[in-house]
């Protein structure tokens, strides 16, 4: 038992400890206490001030609510617009209507002279409208102002051209367009009811649960055959808050209760006199506005009239004497101020002498003082009497010799034909002044080169071999982009335009390069969403300003727009009878022209096929202007889109026209007129996507070609080319098969343009040679901007 018994304790491991901890067993217990209740309240403070934030976001958020029905029930807001659509032909809009407004007016409907009433009871102000069925411009026009839609369905409707058994054709089309704008805040009215409790329940329940599915989750469904039914309603209503498309709120809109055109002395202009209540902004008369379908104009003058549906809480003095209304008092006018109005620009100036120069460098003007030293000191016989300048005309032996001996000396054996002279007879057809100038690559010869026997072909027999091979492949494939290469054109003149892409994805493309001349006419942005958020916010702090050239919204006024056709003028107040005439507000920046791409897809109802650069109408929010649209698909990661020729129904294509600029995002729904006399139809429904002239989209051309003779990699190829000549020019460019082979191009093999290929693969006798060839297109220019 030896050895020593000294206690050995284990090392004390303060190598990684601070100071502060090591001291820590040296504070005393009522220090610690101190230190852990000063944490607790400091996490304490922090809930209760993120509570107290919580708190004064929800009183924030319920007073802006509170605000908000204020002012729609107060005197100050406009009145409601309550639109009647009918979801079938048989349903009787007139009987609801009278039945509303006898009910907000306590008197008959004979006695009010306009839609709109004010009502005490409800304390309310509303505009009734009815959607005519059958007329889809005035459908659509209504719907845009519309701040409550009531579609009307009747028990007694049974429509066997759709799914439903209350939508009849025209009503589903309707319905498919009003998604299409943004529905606003929607209820359905469900039409004669039996008497009998129990089956009136029944095919209430029965019309809810068919009618469900074709409007939002919040529509609500009311019975509307008596007059109890209608007022538990409208009790209701007036107490809704109402839901607008968020378009709509972005620009001051007025929808005219009367149109007028008052003549300013010239037989061509006059002006045009809108008169009703300002919503959703307030406007300057300093501003910009659009008339539906008649384009864009300056205001001359604003009048703010006294309202003629006040909301006064007396009896009998719901609606006014209609003398009393043709005589509106006129509280006050605007004038606009030449330094501050709006200037209408619609069309970009070009300068035809702006184009695009080289300045020559340094070395060229010394080599040409050079020259021109040299030609000087050089003698030549002139008769005598001959000035300096009529020296300079005269040309000598010596100078067309030594210009003959330059022509010998250029080396452009691409642009020779047979008979030796220049190639620049193709290059008139040229309109691109940067298309692809395929050279000639060092010619390779090969020793198992197969001379084709097909010297003495004839076109007709050419031509007969075609047709078989295209009447083969049709069966099986279908030919997009592919066009067959002319026999009477060489290759290099039809196609002089085209340039090959080594990659469509990654190769490059200027988008500045070889520009139309309607791109001097219009304008670009050079940051988009820059420019709008400022203009946003522009206007946004000119409403909160209050400024004097403004008028607020709820003001009843009337709109005098100058410069207007009389003939538009003419049209439109014989419009206004049937249709709203709107009245909006425009944006700064929003009269320029420039170039507006829409994500659109085709009517499911529309059969016909749409081919680009047609002239359709197209309705983008408040505004409608007529273009001519390019149709392209869009691909990810590249730059470069691809052209359509049509626009195919299923998907979503890009439509770019010349069009006034309108900041995104907005509504677009695009008809077609097929006739005078004929109601367009909506071809396709989309929305607007952004404004970039430099947006490309290339048109592809696929020249084919069909294998004779095919030894493992190797191929003889006849049909993509029919002169020697043309297959030397298309070189360069790469061969695909659609089988997914790649190759070459190795040499032209006799002479009526079969050539030698090469390939990545073994060849089959049954494929097909393809070359893709694109040019940059650009949408058409149209005759007028607007459809009146």
């Amino acid at each position: 038992m030896g050895g020593s018994r000294v206690q050995v304790n284990k090392a004390h491991k303060s190598r990684f400890s601070s100071k502060h901890s090591r001291n820590v067993h040296k504070t005393s217990v009522k220090d610690r206490i101190a230190v852990v209740k000063t944490e607790r309240n400091v996490g304490k403070g922090a809930r209760a001030a993120r509570i107290q934030r919580n708190k004064m976001i929800r009183d924030q958020k319920r007073a802006a609510v509170l605000k908000e029905k204020r002012e729609l029930s107060g005197s100050r807001s406009p009145p409601r617009v309550i639109v009647l659509f009918g979801l079938s032909a048989s349903v009787d809009l007139d009987s609801l209507n009278d039945d509303l407004l006898s009910l907000l007016s306590k008197e008959s409907s004979s006695g009010v002279s306009s839609g709109t009433v004010a009502s005490s009871d409800y304390r309310t102000r509303t505009t009734v409208l009815k959607a005519p069925h059958g007329d889809l411009l005035a459908c659509m026009e209504m719907a845009k102002v519309a701040d409550l839609l009531a579609f009307v369905a009747s028990i007694n409707s049974l429509s066997e051209e759709t799914d439903s058994y209350y939508i009849d054709s025209f009503g589903d089309q309707c319905l498919s367009v009003f998604r299409s704008l943004g529905l606003p805040s929607t209820v359905v009215f469900i039409r004669d009811l039996p008497t009998e409790l129990k089956q009136r329940n029944e095919l209430k329940k029965l019309c809810t649960s068919s009618l469900a599915s074709e409007f939002p989750e919040d529509c609500k469904f009311y019975p509307a055959d008596t007059k109890d039914e209608l007022h538990k309603f409208l009790w209701l209503f007036k107490e809704q808050r109402l839901k607008v498309p968020h378009w709509r709120a972005q620009r001051p809109y007025l929808m005219a209760q009367k149109v007028d055109a008052a003549s300013d002395g010239d037989s061509e202009k006059c002006t045009l006199l809108l008169t009703g209540y300002l919503r959703a902004r307030s406007l300057s008369v300093n501003q910009l506005v659009h008339v539906t379908g008649a384009g864009d104009f300056q205001l001359s003058k604003i009048e703010v009239l006294k309202d003629p549906f006040p909301l006064n809480s007396r009896k009998n003095q719901d609606i006014m004497d209609l003398d009393e209304m043709n005589d509106v008092e006129v509280i006050g006018c605007l004038a606009p101020d030449p330094e501050k109005q709006e200037a209408l620009i619609v069309e970009n100036e070009p300068d035809p002498l702006a184009g695009e120069q080289t300045w020559p460098t340094e070395a060229e003007i010394a080599k040409a003082d050079e020259d021109l030293k040299k030609k000087k000191t050089r003698k030549r016989t002139v008769p005598r009497g001959t000035s300096e300048y009529q020296a300079a005309w005269i040309v000598d032996g010596s100078d067309a010799e030594e210009s003959d001996g330059d022509d010998e000396d250029d080396g452009m054996v691409l642009d020779q034909n047979e008979d030796g002279q220049e190639g620049k007879e193709y290059t008139e057809f040229d309109g691109d002044g940067a298309s692809v100038r395929f050279g000639d690559s060092d010619e390779e010869t090969d020793i198992d080169s197969v001379m084709m026997e097909a010297d003495n072909i004839t076109r007709e027999k050419i031509e007969d071999e075609l047709k078989e091979l295209k009447e083969a492949h049709a069966a099986d494939e279908e030919f997009p982009d592919e066009v067959d290469t002319p026999m009477d054109v060489p290759a290099r003149k039809r196609f002089a335009k085209y340039r090959g892409l080594k990659s469509f994805r990654t190769s490059s493309w200027d988008p500045k390069e070889s520009l139309p001349q309607d791109y001097g006419r219009i304008f670009q942005f050079d940051n988009l969403k820059r420019t709008q958020k400022h203009v946003l916010a522009k206007a946004l702090a000119k409403e909160q300003e209050n400024m004097d050239d403004c008028i607020p919204v709820g003001s009843y006024a009337r709109l005098h727009i100058g410069e207007v056709p009389s003939a538009i003028a003419s049209k439109l107040c014989a419009l206004g009878k049937t249709t709203p005439i709107t009245a909006c507000g425009l944006l700064e920046h929003e009269s320029k022209v420039s170039v507006l791409h829409f994500s659109v897809k085709k009517n499911e109802t529309y059969d016909l096929p749409i081919k680009s650069k047609e002239e359709l109408l197209f309705h983008v929010g408040f505004r409608q202007f007529v273009g001519r649209p390019l149709f392209s698909s869009e691909y990810i990661n590249t730059d470069k889109n691809k052209m359509e020729r049509f626009l195919h129904p299923g998907r979503f294509s890009v439509a770019s026209i010349y069009a006034p600029i309108s900041f995104p995002p907005l509504p677009s729904i695009i008809l077609k007129r097929t006739g005078e006399d004929v109601a367009p139809a909506v071809v396709a429904v989309g929305s607007l996507k952004s404004i970039d002239p430099d947006r490309i989209i290339l048109k592809r051309v696929i020249l084919t070609g069909y294998p004779q003779r095919v030894s493992k990699r190797k191929a003889s190829v006849k049909h993509m080319f029919y002169n020697p000549e043309d297959v030397k020019w298309f070189k360069p460019v790469e061969l695909y098969t659609k089988r997914g082979l790649r190759g070459r191009i190795k040499e032209p093999v006799g002479t009526h343009g079969a050539m030698k290929c090469l390939l990545n693969g073994v060849l089959e006798q049954r494929d097909t040679i393809c070359m893709n060839l694109f040019k940059r297109a650009y949408p058409r220019w149209p005759n007028h901007h607007y459809a009146l």
